[in-house]
């Protein structure tokens, strides 16, 4: 089947247990200065329809770069150098400019962080959500702006006949973020990639953010992918999880199975680090020591700077993602270890 015909087939056309999102060894490689390093190592995982992945890990490992990869927005001194994306039943990596753009709406989109940037500051917000759908559907430009008002009323914005006038700077943060999830969803995507949704908001606004995306989730069987480094936000929302370290995917599986067993020594730190059953005056638990610069990640386990169970094979040998139970996976030569800590 030809590329552009395949792109073309909606996601509820194909099996149930079709993958909507699949990511094998995705690399991607920073152009400096001084030199080429490696900010995404052969990261691989699978989305299905209706559920959400969570990528977890610390600022700085390669979550956000991941996502940017999938959706075609890497900055100029980014490359992918290798792997696959799959959506749609198409590697997207292997399609021309232009048709990559054609996907960016009806079959994959994303929700950026910082809502006030993402928009457009100089034109009103109708306009900014009706253009999909004269770009893609080729509706008039009435049409597609009673578009924007039903989309503007279904994410929860106030009078939106009368908002759809106002400029970005007219709204609230959790408003703005209102708005770009629902350009995100306006032309409902087999894919939405959420990246860091709820940074910058309180706490209310921060539960109301993603029970809309769970509410658009559930009625359009979206595969959601959630860029995250909060673990609370994790367990509450994700299905599934994969936990990033240096680049790399250390583990991955059921959000409840990895949460209450992990088999890598970072998730395991990472769940420890939760000021659960702090005390006033104990020093509050951490993973000691920092991720490695990119320019200097070892040759042996990524994480062995910092790791309570590293030895001598760790130093030497890289440990690959492997099976460590139903729909489990780790990356570390001693999860057994871990599975009877």
């Amino acid at each position: 089947m030809p590329a552009s015909t395949e792109t073309e087939t909606r996601a509820e056309e194909r099996p149930a247990d079709d993958p909507a999102l699949e990511v094998r060894g995705l690399c991607v490689d920073l152009h400096t200065a001084a030199g080429t390093v490696r900010a995404v190592d052969h990261v691989g995982f699978t989305v299905r329809r209706g559920r959400t992945l969570a990528l977890l890990g610390e600022s700085g490992c390669g979550k956000s770069m991941t996502a940017q990869a999938i959706v075609g927005l890497l900055d100029p001194v980014a490359e992918v150098t290798g792997g696959s994306v799959t959506v749609a039943g198409t590697d997207v990596l292997r399609l021309s400019p232009g048709k990559r753009r054609k996907l960016a709406g009806p079959v994959l989109s994303i929700v950026f962080q910082d809502a006030l940037t993402a928009l457009n500051p100089v034109q009103p917000v109708g306009r900014q959500l009706a253009e999909p759908f004269r770009i893609h559907r080729g509706l008039s430009r009435r049409a597609a702006r009673e578009k924007a008002i039903e989309l503007m009323a279904s994410v929860g914005i106030p009078e939106p006949r009368q908002r759809a006038r106002s400029y970005p700077h007219q709204f609230s943060g959790g408003m703005r973020q209102r708005l770009l999830i629902a350009m995100a969803v306006a032309l409902e995507p087999d894919v939405l990639l959420a990246d860091e949704p709820t940074t910058a908001l309180d706490v209310t606004v921060q539960a109301q953010i993603m029970r809309l995306l769970r509410d658009l989730q559930t009625e359009h069987r979206l595969a959601v992918v959630l860029i995250t480094h909060d673990l609370a936000v994790v367990a509450q929302r994700a299905d599934d999880v994969a936990v990033m370290y240096a680049g790399n995917v250390v583990e991955t599986g059921p959000v409840r199975e990895v949460f209450a067993a992990p088999r890598h020594p970072y998730t395991r730190g990472l769940l420890d680090s939760v000021p659960e059953h702090a005390r006033r005056g104990e020093r509050l638990p951490a993973v000691p020591g920092s991720p490695p610069e990119l320019s200097a990640i070892p040759a042996g386990c990524v994480f062995q700077a910092r790791c309570p169970l590293a030895r001598e094979r760790c130093v030497t040998e890289r440990p690959v993602l492997a099976p460590v139970g139903a729909g489990r996976s780790a990356a570390c030569h001693f999860s057994e270890e871990l599975a009877h800590a």
